[in-house]
């Protein structure tokens, strides 16, 4: 007979996650308390990205009706309860998970959001995107430059250090978008063509006279003939003007900030 006197002891705690972290889990564990179970004495925060919520979408948890830190080690019976950003209820005198907003809005997002770092861009937006980004590089440019992390991948919130980032729960672009910018209350901070859709650089006003110059066509020579404001990009050097995409995209805008579904 085999002696398993010391085998690791398998402990439980009982978790109830709330609102939209509930999109992280399988429907049978959705908005109900449910038992998961461990060896040791884990970290919290480790348990609670074992059952695959992210910790940058996590703002309070409650262990048995008191906050605790993601450090907290759990032991097995504890009744806890896992909150996303809270913005009804004044819970300044608990302990808050999430990292401090982002004086700066800039983004830096994953191979699978290239259109919705596009408009992003479009809105005024700093988002740098690369279709061979890896993660080790959004991480680091995260850091370093204060960035929020978008992405459809999950496995990148994995990363201990990542402060800031949000895991986009569409999979259309238009909606991806609306979903961002109310999830993130960007509606006041929209600055719409001023930075390059393609390369993201800032755009400056240009004479109409300076273009077409040395046999290099920028514009067609009809658009010469019926506009007169005409922007520069600084990186790409791009031209921009005010055609009828304009309007197109000034409607979007204001769909965007009454928070109306896009058509």
């Amino acid at each position: 007979m085999k002696d398993d006197q010391h085998a690791p002891i398998l402990r439980t705690a009982y978790f109830r996650f709330y609102e939209e972290l509930n999109d992280f889990l399988p429907p049978e564990q959705r908005k109900v308390v449910f038992s998961y179970a461990f060896n040791g004495k884990p970290a919290i925060k480790d348990t609670i990205e074992a059952i695959g919520v992210p910790h940058t979408e996590i703002d309070l948890i409650l262990v048995d009706g008191e906050s605790v830190g993601f450090d907290f080690n759990l032991c097995g019976g504890e009744h806890i309860s896992v909150y996303p950003v809270i913005e009804a209820l004044d819970i300044s005198s608990v302990i808050h998970l999430r990292a401090a907003p982002l004086r700066d809005i800039k983004f830096v997002v994953d191979v699978n959001l290239g259109k919705l770092a596009q408009k992003l861009r479009l809105l005024g937006f700093d988002t740098l995107y690369r279709n061979d980004f890896t993660d080790n590089e959004i991480v680091d440019l995260s850091l370093r430059e204060k960035r929020i992390i978008l992405t459809r991948d999950r496995g990148i919130f994995k990363y201990s250090n990542v402060t800031h980032g949000y895991w986009v729960r569409n999979h259309n672009t238009k909606k991806q978008l609306a979903e961002v910018v109310e999830r993130l209350q960007l509606e006041q901070n929209f600055r719409p063509f001023t930075r390059c859709s393609h390369c993201n650089q800032i755009l400056q006003p240009i004479d109409k006279e300076k273009l077409n110059t040395h046999d290099v066509e920028q514009v067609p020579k009809e658009v010469l003939q019926f506009f007169e404001r005409f922007w520069e990009c600084q990186g790409c050097k791009k031209v921009y003007w005010q055609g009828s995409h304009y309007d197109r995209i000034g409607k979007w805008i204001c769909q965007l900030k009454r928070r109306i579904p896009a058509e």
